[in-house]
């Protein structure tokens, strides 16, 4: 039986699957971040690249080693604003993926010592603005956007500033016995394969138009940590104790990893 994989349609997963491309055992589907987690939720899929914060809404456990995560500025989860951010009152935020607007939450509860009105909106950055103050917008659509008149905070630079530790948003994720050690090995090693590979993946991925090769490539090899070691796991777990004493989680879950030998 082929196993059911559910990822982002984004550059930042590409280096995790490129590997995969041409393996019977796996059968990928692409869907934004909240979907993969509700195709996960719902059995739909075996295993997603499911937003960190989704891991605390079920039974789950996590391929280790691998990850889309931040050491600093992540580029492609940003908030855009109109004027200083202390004046920030309402936020649209782009709902694709929950992690994100979690940790938006934590942030700007420290920044602004208070919590703006939020309001989901599709991402389009130029309708969200005129809607609110600020926007959050993730993936593809953050990363290319250009605009000389509105400010941004990084959110992966404002985790790592009120932590100092790494930012994970987003890991293999599914229930206990979804995969074996075989299909562990195999997507570690599909990891390996796409990080060897990071200057042809970022010329050709064609995401939200063509001519993004070199922006493309600084952003995989400066921007996005794959790794899932020791000191992303402390960040992942200081997320989740942020967001259980903020109420935005109801516990604060145990990492459990699938076997790899």
């Amino acid at each position: 039986m082929k196993l059911r994989l559910g990822v982002v349609p984004y550059l930042n997963v590409e280096p995790i699957i490129r590997g995969l491309a041409g393996d019977e055992r796996f059968e990928i589907r692409r869907e934004v971040p909240s979907r993969v987690a509700q195709m996960l939720h719902a059995g739909e899929i075996d295993l997603g690249m499911i937003p960190s914060i989704e891991y605390a809404a079920g039974d789950y456990a996590i391929v280790p080693g691998i990850a889309i995560g931040s050491r600093g500025a992540v580029r492609s989860v940003v908030l855009f604003h109109r004027g200083p951010l202390a004046a920030v009152r309402r936020v649209a935020l782009d709902s694709s993926s929950r992690t994100s607007v979690v940790l938006l939450r934590i942030v700007l509860r420290e920044r602004l010592g208070r919590d703006p009105e939020y309001v989901a909106m599709a991402p389009r950055l130029p309708e969200m603005l005129e809607a609110a103050d600020a926007a959050l917008v993730i993936g593809d659509p953050a990363l290319y956007f250009e605009s000389p008149g509105i400010a941004r905070l990084d959110l992966g630079e404002a985790w790592l500033d009120l932590t100092g530790r790494p930012f994970v948003f987003a890991f293999w994720a599914g229930r206990p016995r979804a995969v074996g050690p075989a299909d562990v090995t195999r997507l570690q090693a599909a990891l390996a394969a796409g990080r060897s590979e990071l200057g042809s993946i970022a010329s050709s991925y064609n995401g939200l138009g063509a001519g993004h090769a070199q922006a493309n490539e600084t952003y995989l090899r400066g921007n996005i940590a794959f790794d899932l070691g020791s000191a992303e796991q402390a960040g992942l777990c200081e997320f989740y104790r942020r967001a259980h004493a903020q109420g935005l989680i109801a516990h604060v879950p145990e990492l459990r990893f699938y076997a790899d030998h």
